[in-house]
């Protein structure tokens, strides 16, 4: 099987994926290739929290244009994994292809899978792009095309408990992606001092309490399938019922925004941690360090709404607040604007390449000691890539 993640997540994802029992865990470019039963693809969906998606792969062949796309893909017994009154969808990606449209791919591919019903029973399945039964993935690179089945239905960032957002939300999966490569594990406080709609405090709860990734989510695509097995999958969500433990640190969140404040609040009654997370309405420079020796993460504005004085300005503030009132932290600061980052003032001990979206970021760790200018030996090559 193959699981898609965000380019820079991809060990933490295998890491994920090998503790639910996978094997021959092999990170790729933005995704994992693993391999498993129906067990472990059932769990990879509900558990793995860098994950986007989880293909399963059913064929692989040649096609040197649309017609040979066409001939192989009517080859196949799609009865085998829909019936003829339930929907399907495909998504197409296509690379150095002569088939240049992925959406010709697609609707190519798509007359194929109908036709090849409409030979069997005289009738065809009808298409449902919002919410399929089945979601059929062609990749076709070169004169390459393997064809997967989409486990998950809609994109697994998808958790199901975001109600409203702010301006420039972070993803779920990238939030939960920046909470592991920081490596906190629930045993120190965390505060995030400019947190939007809160889901970075969201995920990061999840994973302190252990609750799964798929929790909140109401349906995934394998539950359509004609293989669907019930019982396992009640199974595991009863062993990941058994398997949540108790967190005993603060996680806070603060923003200057009220709209912001007040989204993070609904979003948080929605994921029911409105009693577990603390939401403060104030600025980063207003608020007394409320814990000691904690992990702060945060994502901060990277200035496409700012002029480049005020942009200049905020990462001076957090580099000023981070020395004068948060020694003994770890401080993360995810920003995509790298010329802005350097105004913290701090040497970064790790600067981690992740992507937010198309925008090209760092994850930069700041480690603040007493005194502010004193640094570990870990900060002697604060540029190497991790």
């Amino acid at each position: 099987m193959i699981a898609t993640t965000f380019f820079g997540l991809e060990s933490i994802l295998a890491n994920e994926l090998t503790a639910i029992g996978a094997t021959k865990v092999e990170p790729i470019n933005r995704a994992v290739s693993f391999e498993g039963n129906k067990s472990t693809m059932y769990k990879a969906n509900y558990l793995c929290y860098t994950a986007i998606r989880i293909l399963k792969p059913i064929a692989s062949f040649t096609c040197a244009d649309e017609n040979e796309l066409y001939d192989q893909l009517l080859k196949i017994e799609w009865w085998n994994y829909m019936d003829v009154d339930q929907t399907l969808a495909i998504h197409a990606v296509v690379s150095n292809s002569v088939i240049t449209h992925s959406k010709f791919a697609a609707l190519k591919s798509k007359d194929a899978v109908v036709d090849a019903f409409r030979n069997k029973y005289g009738r065809r399945p009808n298409v449902d792009i919002d919410n399929p039964d089945l979601q059929i993935n062609i990749h076709i690179f070169r004169e390459n095309c393997s064809v997967s089945l989409d486990s998950s239905g809609s994109s697994l960032h998808k958790r199901g408990y975001r109600g409203q957002v702010d301006k420039a939300p972070l993803n779920e999966v990238l939030a939960a992606g920046l909470v592991k490569l920081s490596e906190w594990n629930g045993q120190t406080d965390l505060i995030d001092p400019m947190c939007g709609s809160g889901t970075l405090l969201i995920e990061a709860a999840m994973q302190a309490y252990g609750i799964p990734a798929g929790f909140y989510r109401k349906d995934f695509g394998f539950k359509h399938w004609n293989d669907f097995d019930k019982d396992l999958w009640e199974e595991i969500c009863k062993e990941a019922l058994l398997n949540q433990k108790d967190f005993n640190h603060q996680i806070i969140g603060i923003d200057h925004s009220f709209k912001a404040i007040s989204i993070a609040k609904e979003n948080l009654i929605s994921a029911r941690f409105h009693k577990d997370i603390e939401l403060r309405h104030t600025s980063f420079e207003e608020l007394p360090t409320p814990f000691k020796n904690g992990t702060l993460i945060t994502n901060p504005p990277y200035g496409d709404r700012l002029e480049e004085s005020d942009i200049i300005g905020l990462y001076k503030m957090i580099g000023d607040q981070l020395k004068t009132k948060y020694a003994g932290f770890k401080a993360w600061v995810l920003s995509g604007n790298l010329d802005a980052l350097k105004f913290v003032g701090l040497r970064p001990s790790k600067k981690i390449i992740v992507f937010n979206g198309p925008i090209e970021c760092r994850f930069a760790k700041f480690e603040v000691y007493e005194g502010s200018q004193k640094f570990s030996k870990s900060d002697q090559n604060p540029d190497r890539k991790k």
